[in-house]
């Protein structure tokens, strides 16, 4: 298993953790998501690496932006 992590720019409340963790584990391969509000962290648990380019689409895709 792979952990990565992101760091995400606009999230302010739960609808936000939501729409992150929801398109980002329609990505093959994803066990788990979790959001740490306060620091923008998003942490991805996946099979195998994803392409940074895969994830920082699905998180655009919930109306974010990845930052690091």
């Amino acid at each position: 298993m792979t952990t990565q992590t992101f760091a995400v720019d606009g999230m302010t409340c739960g609808h936000c953790v939501r729409a992150v963790t929801e398109e980002v584990t329609k990505l093959a391969g994803v066990r788990a998501v979790s959001v740490d509000l306060p620091s923008g962290a998003v942490t991805v648990d996946s099979d195998v690496a994803l392409e940074r380019a895969a994830v920082v689409a699905a998180i655009d895709e919930a109306g974010y932006r990845v930052v690091s």
